[in-house]
């Protein structure tokens, strides 16, 4: 069992910054993914980010403006958001798999994960 806890999350205003960080309980694969996924009140749960071994994959809606990036010596993984927008509001969620084989552009749907954190408030004014 892997338990993820979230750390980051907070208010800032629209052009501002903010990096989450997700560490691990144990080590994990640095094969495996992990990921970001966030979900705004009355939305599905939405894929952010993810990086495994083959790299890094991000969703249309943030690229250029987030980079997601791992310390394995840590057992953590960070999400760098630059450039927020009210829009990029939600709660963030870090995400773990196990399959040392996916790549990071197959690993962009919640079922591709085995554990969750918690999830940490990102809230961006106008």
């Amino acid at each position: 069992q892997v338990q993820l806890v979230e750390s980051g999350g907070g208010l800032v205003q629209a052009g501002g910054s903010l990096r989450l960080s997700c560490t691990a309980s144990r080590r994990t694969s640095s094969r495996s993914a992990m990921g970001w996924f966030r979900q705004a009140p009355g939305k599905g749960r939405e894929f952010v980010a993810c990086i495994s071994w083959s790299g890094s994959n991000l969703a249309d809606s943030v690229k250029g403006r987030f980079t997601i990036s791992r310390d394995n010596a840590k057992n953590t993984v960070y999400l760098q958001m630059n450039s927020l927008k009210p829009e990029d509001t939600a709660v963030y969620y870090c995400a773990a798999g196990t399959s040392g084989f996916a790549t990071a552009q197959e690993t962009i749907h919640p079922r591709d994960y085995d554990y969750w954190g918690q999830g940490t408030q990102v809230t961006v004014s106008s």
